[in-house]
Formats: structure tokens, C-alpha cells, sequence
């Protein structure tokens, strides 16, 4: 069986629709990751059709199930993750099998990107969750949320409720 576009993009034989390979989104610093709005679809790819972006890849069956059969494609889809969390000001750890992401160093400089009321990062967060779990890395959405919810705690200024109910649905959601 032939792959598609999004898992030959993913595995690093083709690009985006764009032109541009995941090496080089991998990249990136953080005033493309923040700037540019049409590679996110390409990481965290969602079985729905993108409002914002519409030549976005829409996740089949057949991907999911390549993806979730794949350490390599795992293995990468991880590696975006850990970009996406960097970019944050948060990391994650892997001790005896358990997942923790918590923030970083680089947090008190980062929140600034993203902590505030109605921010677009916020869509791609839900994005990332929901994309986690479909693909197979379900423990690492878990732990993402989790810091999530320590930061929505510890910091209610900084993320609307609205926000917070939607990273909690997309990690509680049967998919």
C-alpha cells in the first residue's frame, strides 16, 4: 500500500504542500513557530478538515493506523512534540516509563507567548492534544494536559476557561 502525502511528509520524503520539509519546521525558532500558522496542521495532523488552513492534510483510518504501527513514525511525530513544548517554555521527562511534562527555564520568557486570554496558541494546544492521542502517544497528551492544568491553576489570569474546557475534552474524549 502506498502512503499518504501526510505520512511520506512525516517520514521525511516529501514536503508540505508548501514546499517545506518537517526538518526544516524542526528547525524553526520560536518567531516562525509563533508567526507562521499553516505548519502546525502538518504536525499535528486531526481527522476533521481545518477551518483556518484548507490544503491542511485531514488524518485517514489508514494513517492512523500506519502511525500507530510505526515506532519511527512515533518516534517523529514526538520529536514535533518536544519542539511544540520547547517552544512553550515547557519540557517533558521519561522516568521508569512515566511521562511528566512540566515547565522549563526558558517558561517565565515564553508564557508571554501564549499565556494571555484568547491566544491562538491556545487552538494549537487543543490541536496537539487531540493529534497525541489519535496517534498513539496518548500518554504524552496526559502529561501535557496535566501541566496544562497546573499552569490554568496556578494561573487563572492567563487561561480562559473556555480554553481549559477544550484541552480537557480533547484529552477525555472518546476518539
Amino acid at each position: 500500500m502506498t502512503n499518504s502525502q501526510l505520512v511520506n511528509f512525516y517520514l521525511g520524503q516529501c514536503p508540505d504542500i508548501e514546499g517545506r520539509k518537517i526538518e526544516s519546521i524542526w528547525a524553526w525558532d520560536d518567531m516562525w513557530l509563533e508567526h507562521e500558522h499553516t505548519y502546525i496542521q502538518w504536525l499535528f495532523p486531526l481527522t476533521e478538515k481545518s477551518r483556518f488552513n484548507p490544503d491542511a492534510p485531514v488524518l485517514t483510518k489508514v494513517d492512523i493506523e500506519t502511525f500507530n504501527a510505526s515506532d519511527d513514525l512515533k518516534n517523529r511525530l514526538l520529536k514535533s512534540f518536544k519542539h511544540l513544548l520547547r517552544f512553550y517554555g515547557l519540557q517533558y521527562a521519561e522516568d521508569n516509563g512515566a511521562i511528566s511534562v512540566t515547565t522549563a527555564e526558558t517558561f517565565p520568557a515564553r508564557r508571554e507567548n501564549w499565556l494571555n486570554w484568547g491566544n491562538h496558541n491556545h487552538l494549537r494546544i487543543t490541536r496537539i492534544l487531540t493529534s497525541l492521542r489519535l496517534l498513539g502517544l496518548d500518554a504524552y497528551a496526559q502529561a501535557f494536559f496535566q501541566c496544562l492544568t497546573q499552569i490554568y491553576k496556578t494561573a487563572p489570569d492567563a487561561i480562559d476557561s473556555r480554553s481549559y474546557a477544550y484541552w480537557k475534552d480533547a484529552v477525555s474524549k472518546v476518539l
